[in-house]
């Protein structure tokens, strides 16, 4: 199965019953194996938890550190960008050419990489006292 494959099957689980927006991420890692996410919201939270993470977490539970790849898709008329948040964890485990492709379920896509989503992030170095 394809990450996009993936991806958009793992979307129809989502739970967004305040934004009815879904989304679906799956990432491959350095190993080979694909782990997925969708977005889930509840009262509390109502934007919720993110694809992206949801997927990083479930590879993270299955002992594995490395992205190798991104695919995150979404019901919109361009393709949607990972949050703030997401951005970080994936610039955590993946390197900065890692390629994120990011779809509509209509077929449109964009293809970035980490270091592109997320210039000048924050690592362990700049924790680093001279």
């Amino acid at each position: 199965m394809t990450l996009k494959d993936a991806a958009r099957a793992v979307r129809k689980n989502a739970h967004a019953p305040y934004s009815n927006f879904l989304v679906g991420a799956a990432i491959r890692t350095t190993a080979g194996n694909v782990y997925v996410g969708c977005n889930v919201e509840n009262v509390a939270y109502p934007e919720g938890t993110c694809a992206e993470a949801g997927a990083i977490a479930a590879m993270v539970a299955a002992g594995e550190r490395e992205l190798a790849e991104v695919y995150v898709v979404a019901d919109s008329a361009e393709p949607v960008p990972p949050c703030g948040g997401c951005r970080q964890k994936l610039k955590e485990f993946g390197a900065g050419d890692v390629k994120v492709t990011m779809g509509t379920i209509d077929g449109v896509e964009q293809k970035t990489t980490i270091g592109d989503l997320l210039p000048g992030a924050f690592d362990a170095g700049h924790m680093a006292r001279s």
